[in-house]
């Protein structure tokens, strides 16, 4: 693997870069702390702009009005998009565009003219309805939802949890157990409609995200159409895990953001703030931290972007995602914890954005796999051999 980023990639980091630096760190100075989204003549105004540099909906494939963004490049952006107080889990507040759906690519033509061409617009919003109160680490067997075949319909009945923005979207994808013999083989995906009777919004669940981390649902006697199956029956969980493993790559970038921008302020602030006559910078304990903090960063960006590079070479990249999840996860909290430390006082307070990383970079170590499914997951492809 080639290390060097190319000429056209250097270019339009640079050019993310000035973007964060010039339009989104000015609106901030004036927003909440804990502010997720931008007001909306400033959300429409810089929704264009990305749109008129050929940068909006950086995730749609070439083929579907994208801008063709290979994985190796979208990993190096998201890296520099995260890099503001909201960036680690509002990255430049969407005005790229929302994420949608990737699972929806495998829609049929009707379900793409239905949702997928609507979201890719601007004009539905969506949600993921996997992870379930019996737990979401290993969600084919978790999935306690059921949903039974009725004529030309399916009625569903159960529960999902920490669904994020259920409760403003127009429709999501639903995963409901329709073979309970079959395991991982028996679950089916659902096109679900949020206006469909059966289907409550139980609460919005708080964690220590600045924003409103997801919902609780709730389906009673749901009925789905036949035509909103997306895929195959009892084929769900192969479209579920291909994308997301495929996601954990820009995942892990996004957590780097925040740490880069960190270690800057570190060594800025260790330069200017004195202690007992001397700069901070000077004292041999600020210069391990700071040491330890650009270890963290080197290696997980190299092993991000090594993830990165077989995905986009088409090879096998299981292990190489779970490591790069693992470790950019926690490296990062790390870096965020020791800048704290470097800060002192104001490092808790939030007129600096350390404290809103420090809360947010420790729902990663959580989110998109816990590490210690990612761990589960190094040890099979490395020992070989299914166990727990």
């Amino acid at each position: 693997m080639d290390l060097n980023i190319t000429d056209e990639q250097r270019l339009l980091v640079e050019t993310m870069r000035r973007f964060v630096r010039e339009e989104i760190l000015p609106l901030e100075e004036k927003l909440d702390p804990d502010a997720f989204e931008l007001e909306p003549a400033d959300y429409e105004r810089l929704v264009e702009k990305t749109k008129s540099m050929g940068f909006f909906g950086l995730d749609i494939p070439e083929e579907f009005g994208g801008p063709g963004v290979d994985i190796v490049t979208r990993a190096l952006l998201a890296m520099e998009m995260s890099q503001h107080r909201a960036g680690l889990y509002t990255p430049c507040y969407e005005v790229f565009g929302a994420v949608g759906l990737a699972q929806l690519y495998e829609a049929n033509e009707d379900q793409k003219e239905r949702f997928l061409y609507p979201t890719l617009r601007g004009e539905k919003r969506t949600f993921f309805g996997l992870t379930e109160p019996s737990g979401g680490s290993d969600p084919a067997r978790a999935i306690r939802t059921r949903a039974v075949k009725d004529g030309n319909e399916w009625v569903i009945n159960g529960s999902k949890i920490f669904i994020s923005g259920a409760d403003r979207a127009d429709y999501g994808l639903v995963f409901a157990r329709t073979d309970p013999s079959k395991g991982r083989g028996g679950v089916t995906c659902f096109i679900v409609e949020r206006d469909m009777p059966g289907f409550h919004v139980r609460r919005v669940v708080h964690t220590l995200r600045s924003s409103d981390y997801g919902t609780e649902l709730q389906f009673e006697d749901l009925r789905v159409p036949e035509a909103n199956v997306l895929g195959e029956v009892n084929g769900g969980f192969a479209i579920a895990n291909d994308r997301l493993m495929r996601q954990r790559i820009p995942y892990a970038a996004y957590c780097l953001g925040p740490a880069i921008k960190s270690q800057e302020m570190s060594i800025e602030y260790s330069k200017i703030r004195e202690t007992f006559g001397a700069p901070l910078a000077t004292r041999q304990s600020i210069q391990n931290m700071i040491i330890d903090n650009e270890i963290d960063i080197r290696t997980s960006r190299w092993l991000v972007l090594a993830a990165a590079d077989k995905a986009h070479r088409g090879e096998s990249y299981r292990l190489d995602v779970a490591m790069a999840k693992l470790l950019a996860s926690e490296a990062a909290s790390r870096v965020v914890d020791r800048a704290m430390q470097i800060h002192g006082g104001y490092g808790v307070t939030k007129d600096l954005p350390l404290e809103r990383w420090y809360r947010e970079m420790r729902i990663r170590r959580i989110g998109e796999g816990p590490s210690e499914v990612q761990r589960l997951v190094i040890a099979r492809d490395l020992i070989g051999g299914s166990f727990h």
